[in-house]
This record gives structure tokens, C-alpha cells and sequence, in this order.
């Protein structure tokens, strides 16, 4: 039997080395995961989001802001497509549920990333993250929040980034968050080779029974809260990826992967190839009349302001002849 002196001497040990534990540190810093918008890792995004928009104060739902007692900023066209500070609020507990043209697959090191706005390394706001790949049971990355959770962090408090992780919105503005697939190998019900969606569940940041967030090892997430406006919750701007289903095949079988963001454009069109090489493109209208030929290696911007509404079909084309053609809507 352990003597009362010395148990209580492990225990000690054990709960200061849990005080004390560290996850990777801010954007910038050396030990950091955050991942850049633009770096080449990302080879698509997510390409249709829908929103369940969440109170903006789930303790007291008859406070409203203009009005509206739910998260209102943003549209949820602005969570598909590359990252560009574009976001749409989920409010308390609000979700998001995004779709890829490509599957998700699990392959080393992480395999897609979440981005928020956060202005800086202090100012977070957190939310769970979700996979599926049949779209019915959703399996949750163990996120895991070791800020202290008996004084509420206030409407513009701080938090550590040392002490979050697997929580979307670890990292600052144009950084995204990233999450590896092979952490939820043991994960009944999924197939990690194939995953369909992404949902994003606002981490309400109260500390109050019964509207707090848990996180995977039982303690309560504790975020700036209330937050009383518009842009309440989560701010979603996108998820990148960096493994999918098209990578390991033939070019002309990536061409189907290639993404084109945002569909419905109104003035700048991004578009996304999963190809290292050149691709070749060019814009049509519904009478066969080229508007626009250009080039695209990996990620580039075309601007279709000077189009007029309506329907184009753009082609895609390798040297090597093979072609696919897809549809744009011009608004």
C-alpha cells in the first residue's frame, strides 16, 4: 500500500504537470501547427456550406441585437471557397455543415484545417469540429480546453493558445487550425478514406450549467462570453484540404476535383486545381463564344465583373487532351 505522504506527493505531481501541460503555441512561434491560407499544402476547399444559426446569448433568449435574438452577420456562401476573411457567425451553439467535391481521406500529418477571424493570438473563439462520411453518424475530434473554468472570461477576455487544442479557432485571422483524421481511427461507424462532410459546432463559451460546452476530458471550454451581437459564436470563414480522394489518381481524373469558388460569382472567381501542372482554361457562353482563355497552376483569381448575368461554361483542359467542362452561374 502506497503511504498517505507519498500519494499525495503523485498526486500533486500529477495535477501540476496537467496545469502546466502546453499545445502548440500561437501563429508565428516557433512549435506552432497554424497553417497559412495560401500555403501550397491546401489543395481544396469546401465547396457548399449550410448554417444553423445559434442565439446570441443561449442564457437569456429574449435579449436581441437589432432585433434578432440569433447570430445574423454573414452569408453562408462565404464559409465555401478559400479562405479571404469572408465569415459567417454561427452564434451560440450554431453549426455549419460543409460538402467537398472530392472526399476527405486520411493520410500523414493533417488532412484539412478550419479557419476563423480572430484579430489576434489572444482573442479566441472556439468551436468543435465533426466528420462523416455518410452524412448520418458524426464522429468529434477530442478537443480539449485546460483554461481555468470558475471565472467567466468576459466579452473581449483572452485566451492561451497553449492550453486549447482540437478546437477550431486556436489560431488567428488567415491561420487555419489543423486536424488530423488518424486521431479518430479507433471511431466506430466512419470510414476515415472517404469523408463527405465537416460540421463546425460553436463552443459556447459559458460557464453556466446546463449551457456550457464540455470538452473530451470533462472540463467546461470557457471562451469570451456573452457576445451579444450580430457576429456572435464562431466566425466560420473556410476549410481547406489538404488530402482527398483525387490525389494518387491519373490528371485527367483530377480535373473533376478542380474547384471553383464562389459559384454563383459576382465579380472574382478563385479557382483550385489539384494538378501540379499547367491547366488550361477558357469561358464560354451558352453560344459557344469564348470570353475568356487563361492558365492555372494550382490556385488562381480570374475577375468576371465585366460579365453579364447569367450561365458560362468553363473548360478545363491538359496538354495531353484530356478535358472537362463545368458550369458557372454569373449573378
Amino acid at each position: 500500500m502506497i503511504p498517505i505522504r507519498i500519494f499525495f506527493l503523485i498526486s500533486i505531481t500529477f495535477c501540476t504537470t496537467l496545469a502546466r501541460a502546453q499545445f502548440p503555441p500561437p501563429a508565428g512561434t516557433p512549435g506552432t501547427t497554424a497553417m497559412f491560407k495560401d500555403s501550397s499544402a491546401f489543395i481544396g476547399w469546401a465547396s457548399y456550406c449550410t448554417i444553423s444559426r445559434g442565439y446570441i446569448n443561449i442564457a437569456d433568449t429574449t435579449i436581441k441585437y437589432n432585433g434578432v435574438n440569433k447570430a445574423t452577420y454573414g452569408s453562408y456562401l462565404y464559409a465555401s471557397g478559400p479562405a479571404d476573411e469572408l465569415v459567417v457567425s454561427l452564434g451560440d451553439h450554431g453549426s455549419a455543415l460543409l460538402t467537398f467535391d472530392s472526399p476527405i481521406v486520411n493520410r500523414p500529418g493533417p488532412d484539412f484545417a478550419v479557419f476563423e477571424n480572430a484579430f489576434g493570438d489572444n482573442f479566441l473563439e472556439l468551436a468543435f469540429v465533426e466528420v462523416s462520411s455518410d452524412g448520418q453518424r458524426f464522429v468529434r475530434f477530442p478537443a480539449v480546453s485546460l483554461t481555468q473554468d470558475t471565472l467567466q472570461i468576459p466579452t473581449f477576455g483572452t485566451l492561451d493558445a497553449t492550453k486549447i487544442n482540437n478546437l477550431a479557432g486556436k489560431y488567428r485571422l488567415t491561420y487555419g487550425t489543423p486536424f488530423d483524421l488518424e486521431e479518430i481511427k479507433d471511431s466506430s461507424g466512419i470510414d476515415l478514406g472517404h469523408i463527405t462532410q465537416v460540421r463546425v459546432v460553436d463552443a459556447v463559451g459559458c460557464l453556466q450549467v446546463p449551457f456550457a460546452s464540455i470538452d473530451s476530458q470533462g472540463h467546461k471550454i470557457n471562451d469570451p462570453w456573452p457576445t451579444p451581437f450580430d457576429t456572435g459564436g464562431f466566425d466560420l470563414d473556410a476549410v481547406g484540404v489538404i488530402h482527398n480522394a483525387a490525389q494518387g489518381i491519373d490528371e485527367s481524373s483530377q480535373l473533376s476535383a478542380i474547384g471553383i469558388f464562389p459559384n454563383p460569382v459576382v465579380e472574382r472567381m478563385t479557382i483550385i486545381s489539384p494538378l501540379t501542372g499547367r491547366v488550361d482554361l477558357k469561358i464560354t457562353d451558352q453560344l459557344g463564344r469564348v470570353l475568356l482563355r487563361g492558365t492555372l497552376e494550382r490556385k488562381k483569381s480570374f475577375d468576371l465583373s465585366a460579365f453579364q448575368p447569367g450561365i458560362y461554361i468553363i473548360t478545363f483542359s491538359l496538354e495531353a487532351g484530356a478535358s472537362i467542362s463545368k458550369k458557372i452561374i454569373k449573378n
